[in-house]
């Protein structure tokens, strides 16, 4: 592969609102030369969160797994998750179906669960015709911008996640759990700290209890880790929620957020921390063949509306363990 590789961090393009980036004039294989530069590219996202490095020119699904299992120290399947994908290969999802015109605010891929990703990757196949960046945010940023009490609680209580499975709306049992299997689901809630019930119509609705604040496994900062905004019920445009609640009710949401103590979380505070990731965002216009790389735990990443054809897969890798993040609520597993 022909390319004019970066030597060092000093490549780098820096500016304010723009994401890190590597531009790079490569032509052939993407994965050969990712695998060239791959001490380079971690060095940089350990240094800024984040990274979009472009000329790399990836096509397809292949090529995308191809640039994981160099760049990762190993994949990571997706369980639970909130909204159905397409899975191209071990680690390789298709974006999450959600409509063109809302965003998906800013949040920290699956910080519900007792282990995450360490490192996401998005693969850029086809660029919208006006909008649909994937945004970036500092999350330790954020949070030295949260008033103080208000972060002082989050600390101290955690956040709640509850959710409510249907046939329906949102991602149905097998494609969060992998199985409709009752006992395999329960046992799966039992191993993961995930409070369940049946519904009598046969749904599930579920409870979970996580750390807003962590610390960064290698660095040990102090960072804002969670999916409180974006998964709450007044992030939702206001006639869907309208909609949801009428036909489902209050408790019957396919994902809402609460203060870890069970209590509300009111629609100032929602709108307070989507300002202050709006305050913080870095973002740049996608190009096909792209390739934006994210500390899942330092770096929130967001998904703006977006107009025309659009194709960003998803990566996983380098699974990391709340337990190894300092977490300030206590979790215990069955």
């Amino acid at each position: 592969m022909s390319s004019s590789p970066p030597t060092s961090l000093l490549d780098v393009e820096t500016g304010p609102g723009k994401p890190p980036m590597l531009r790079v004039e490569a032509t052939g294989d993407a994965a050969s030369w990712v695998a060239e530069q791959r001490d380079v590219l971690r060095a940089v996202v350990a240094e800024h969160g984040s990274v979009l490095v472009r000329g790399l020119g990836l096509r397809d699904a292949a090529g995308t797994g191809a640039v994981l299992q160099r760049l990762a120290n190993s994949p990571m399947t997706e369980m639970e998750a909130f909204a159905p994908r397409e899975t191209y290969s071990e680690g390789v999802y298709s974006s999450s179906q959600w409509p063109p015109n809302q965003p998906m605010c800013m949040h920290h891929e699956l910080s519900y669960r007792l282990e995450f990703p360490g490192l996401m990757l998005f693969a850029c196949l086809t660029a919208p015709a006006e909008g649909g960046a994937t945004a970036v945010a500092d999350s330790a940023t954020v949070l030295d911008a949260l008033p103080t009490e208000l972060a002082e609680r989050f600390e101290r209580e955690g956040w709640l996640l509850t959710r409510s499975y249907n046939d329906e709306i949102g991602a149905s049992l097998a494609e969060a759990f992998g199985t409709e299997d009752r006992g395999a689901i329960e046992s799966y809630c039992r191993a993961n700290a995930i409070e369940f019930e049946w519904q009598p119509d046969g749904g599930l609705r579920t409870r979970q209890r996580r750390s807003a604040v962590v610390r960064h496994p290698v660095t040990g900062r102090r960072c804002w880790f969670n999916q409180i905004a974006f998964l709450n019920e007044w992030t939702i445009a206001p006639e869907v929620r309208e909609y949801l609640v009428d036909v489902y009710g209050a408790d019957g949401l396919p994902f809402n957020t609460r203060f870890g103590e069970g209590d509300p979380i009111g629609e100032d505070v929602v709108q307070l921390l989507n300002k202050l990731y709006v305050d913080h965002t870095a973002r740049e216009p996608w190009q096909a063949g792209d390739l934006l790389l994210v500390d899942n735990v330092r770096t929130a990443h967001s998904r703006e509306p977006f107009e025309g054809p659009r194709e960003v897969l998803v990566a996983m890798g380098d699974p990391v363990r709340l337990a190894d993040c300092s977490p300030t609520v206590e979790v215990t597993a069955g």
